[in-house]
């Protein structure tokens, strides 16, 4: 969908307007080798993001109060800094029926909140357009073409100005070796209006996104990043241009070309460093985001198939995914058998095989040859939006420190142009002939945007490098609080060990292969859905040969074939076998047993007796999750301290500790204890992390520092935690709390950098020691270190758990 192109016709298989479309609105279509060019317009053609089959991309409809309250996402195109950001808001929150707007200056993303009985998003998308911007759903915004056209753009100002440059350097390069006189004033005149030509380019093209950007922030009575580059871009032309006119003026005797062309080439290369940078710094959030097909192969009812774009694709479809191509929706594979990659989705780093009958998940990529899926769940239903939401959360909050630095480079920039001013006034008493070049120096080299980027292009980068291992960020100022805490809480059931059971060990009766009694267990457990005889079943399919059997992993001889097969709630199955007789399987009294039989067991346990009594015992336990023990063990080393609250039994709770190496255990704790327990540890001074499952955890969850949410436990969209782990892996709890103090790490080293770059550099261009062509090179090193120091943490992020030690 491109907005300005778009236009009013029926689609392919959808009713027209007068046979009831949706809502009465008809279905737009664009046309997308006709790509959008410069800012939108006010006679533009926004109504396409009025439409309600566009709008489920990138809006939420919920009710506040009684009142339906609409939650977009959308993406904001030609914005270069925090000043941008605020222009756009500025735009929007004093208009009738928005709520809410905030925007993300690292990403570019809008949050909006509207009410759509009072205003329209085709409204919304003018308004941002008269101010200067294009504003689109987040899908269109980062498509390959979108991003390759606004790479192009500044790649082009960027060759301009260096071609500009070069050769207006090679005119002036004379005046730097030869003494004053050398050469004859009409070559030296010929020379200076040879730069001037050269230098319009550069001023006109090069330079227009730093004046287009100054004048809307001035409209809008507000001083952004741009302005002071466009002041010290215009006033070192203008005088310029009066040297190269009137040599017996007062500027007459010197000319800047060469310094004006260097740094609005250092300014652009930078600016594009930036953009290339900024792209590979959201990177991982955007392929998420954007990993859906547009169109997709729909099963018409004679079996032949007709492309539809996915948003037109209705639950019961049968679509054909071809090899490389995203499902479009969950549903359930049609075909004999595919291999899928689930990497992003749940942490899985394998590709894995589905066979007909299986569960496929939207996002997730076919690797292997065209198969069809009939579609169970679409839009935002699926479990891939419910990931999207959250990145989408994180993507747009606002930390701590960035809030912070946003506030100080608004006034900064004020400082910025009384410094200039005041710099010029007092080199112009002194020397005149350098007051000019000083105050622009100032003008160039103080522009924060170093400090704007320090703190959201490292936590971005994070999330980004995260979100490859499965681990999904719900708010970006939890890698603060993560960098600082020395304790964490695990759960037990679904977080340590698994949210099932299974057969650990076996008892069995003198005489009696373990084979025998497994397979005549299975037999009985099989026509029951009760967990633990799930488990024995599972296990005797599967030709458990664990601790206390003897039973080899490929036999396959026993088949028992039982009669009569009954379940007795609460108690038990039963059934006859024609060598054993009557069979029963559950609790100890249910099959007479009593514990002088048995050994002293702890764990759970499930009973099997035949007509000559007890027969054989099995051990059941929560399958201890196998990298819980590294997980806390690496914790440990790094000084932190470990519980387990649990409110499992005792006895329970403290061998999974033991068997963990957990420091401190409480056992037996309601949600109420859990929450007392980790207020206490609060009030005690220490920083709290909650690993939970996210369900029955949620107050404690909420109350910690921080909090983890196994993916797999609980909804996402209830989760009350920080950070999500899909795959259910405890070491990535680890890998978090490591990237989450780099990240802190390299959040203060960028602070630290651009406070230092600007206590030095402003004192050495007041002092007249920095030309403007250096202030340029300076700005744009200072922000292209900023977030090449950022990029750092994406470092790694496709490692294994094996190496969890390096980060």
């Amino acid at each position: 969908m491109l907005l300005k192109h778009a236009v009013s016709v029926p689609l392919p298989g959808q009713p027209t307007v007068g046979a009831g479309a949706q809502t009465g609105v008809s279905a737009l279509v664009s046309f997308s080798d006709e790509r959008p060019k410069g800012p939108l317009q006010v006679h533009d053609d926004f109504s396409v993001l009025d439409d309600p089959v566009e709008q489920q991309e990138f809006t939420e409809f919920v009710d506040i109060d009684g009142r339906q309250v609409a939650q977009s996402v959308l993406m904001v195109q030609g914005m270069f800094c925090a000043a941008c950001a605020d222009t756009v808001e500025g735009a929007l929150c004093n208009l009738p029926g928005v709520l809410k707007a905030e925007v993300h200056a690292a990403t570019r993303r809008l949050t909006l909140k509207w009410d759509p009985e009072l205003v329209k998003v085709s409204k919304l998308a003018g308004a941002v357009g008269e101010a200067g911007y294009r504003l689109l759903p987040m899908r269109e915004a980062l498509s390959i073409s979108n991003r390759l056209a606004e790479g192009r753009k500044v790649l082009w100002r960027l060759f301009v100005a260096g071609i500009c440059m070069m050769q207006v350097m090679m005119y002036a390069w004379p005046a730097y070796i030869t003494e004053p006189g050398d050469i004859p004033p009409d070559i030296e005149h010929l020379l200076r209006w040879a730069s001037w030509v050269l230098s319009l380019p550069v001023v006109i093209f090069a330079s227009g996104s730093f004046f287009s950007g100054a004048w809307r922030d001035l409209k809008k009575g507000r001083i952004g990043m741009d302005t002071p580059v466009s002041i010290g871009i215009l006033v070192t032309f203008a005088a310029s241009s009066l040297a190269t006119f009137d040599r017996s003026g007062p500027w007459g005797h010197e000319v800047w070309f060469d310094s004006l062309t260097m740094f609005v080439f250092f300014l652009m290369g930078g600016r594009y460093l930036e953009h290339k940078s900024r792209d590979r710094t959201a990177g991982a959030l955007d392929d998420l985001m954007n990993r859906l097909p547009e169109v997709c192969d729909r099963r018409k009812p004679d079996g032949t198939f007709e492309p539809v774009s996915v948003r037109r694709l209705a639950v019961g479809d049968v679509v054909r995914v071809q090899a490389g191509q995203a499902f479009p929706g969950d549903g359930v594979l049609v075909s004999e058998r595919v291999t899928v990659d689930e990497a992003l989705l749940t942490g899985e780093s394998h590709p894995v095989t589905r066979v007909a009958g299986d569960a496929v998940i939207a996002g997730s990529f076919n690797l292997a040859s065209p198969v069809e899926v009939r579609v169970d769940k679409l839009g935002r239903d699926t479990r891939f939006a419910q990931i999207v939401a959250l990145m989408e959360k994180a993507s747009t909050e606002k930390p701590r420190l960035a809030i912070l630095a946003d506030r100080i480079a608004a006034p900064f920039l004020v400082l910025v142009l009384l410094s200039a001013f005041v710099a010029g006034i007092y080199w112009w008493q002194i020397d005149h002939s350098r007051a000019l070049a000083v105050a622009v120096s100032v003008l160039i080299v103080t522009c924060p945007c170093a400090l704007s980027l320090a703190t959201p292009a490292a936590m971005l980068a994070s999330a980004g490098a995260l979100a490859k291992r499965g681990v999904l960020v719900r708010r970006l100022q939890a890698f603060e609080a993560l960098a600082h805490i020395d304790t964490v809480i695990f759960d037990k059931t679904g977080t340590l060990t698994f949210d099932k059971v299974v057969l650990s060990a076996m008892q069995v009766r003198d005489g009696v292969p373990a084979s025998t009694a497994l397979a005549l267990a299975g037999a009985l457990a099989g026509a029951s859905l009760h967990p633990a005889s799930r488990a024995i079943a599972k296990a005797a399919a599967d030709g458990w040969s664990g601790q206390g059997g003897d039973m080899p992993a490929d036999d396959t001889a026993i088949r028992p074939v039982l009669t009569e097969v009954a379940e007795h709630a609460g108690q038990g199955m039963s059934g006859e076998d024609a060598l054993h007789g009557a069979l029963r399987l559950g609790s100890a009294s249910f099959c007479g047993v009593t514990r002088s039989d048995l050994a002293a067991v702890t764990s759970p346990r499930v009973y099997l007796s035949d007509a000559s009594g007890w027969l054989a015992t099995f051990e059941l336990d929560e399958g201890l999750r196998p990298d819980a023990h590294q997980a806390v063990a690496a914790l440990q080393a790094m000084g932190i301290q470990t519980w387990l609250l649990s409110g499992d039994r005792s006895g329970a709770a403290q061998r999974i500790s033991k068997l963990v190496g957990i420091d401190k255990v409480v056992a037996e704790a309601g949600p109420e204890q859990k929450l007392q327990e980790v207020i206490g540890l609060q009030n005690a001074g220490h920083q709290v992390a909650m690993v939970g499952d996210g369900l029955n955890d949620g107050p404690v969850l909420a109350r910690a520092n921080t909090s983890f949410a196994l993916g797999t436990a609980a909804p996402l969209a209830q989760a009350q935690s920080d950070f999500v782990i899909q795959g259910g892996n405890v070491l990535d709890v680890v890998k978090s709390l490591k990237q989450a103090r780099k990240t802190l790490t390299i959040v203060k080293q960028n602070l630290i950098w651009a406070a230092v770059y600007n206590s030095v550099s402003v004192p050495l261009a007041l002092a007249g020691y920095m030309p403007p062509w250096l202030a340029g090179l300076g700005m744009a090193i200072s922000s292209f270190w900023v977030i090449g120091n950022a990029l750092r943490l994406n470092q790694g992020a496709g490692e294994s758990n094996s190496a969890i030690g390096e980060i």
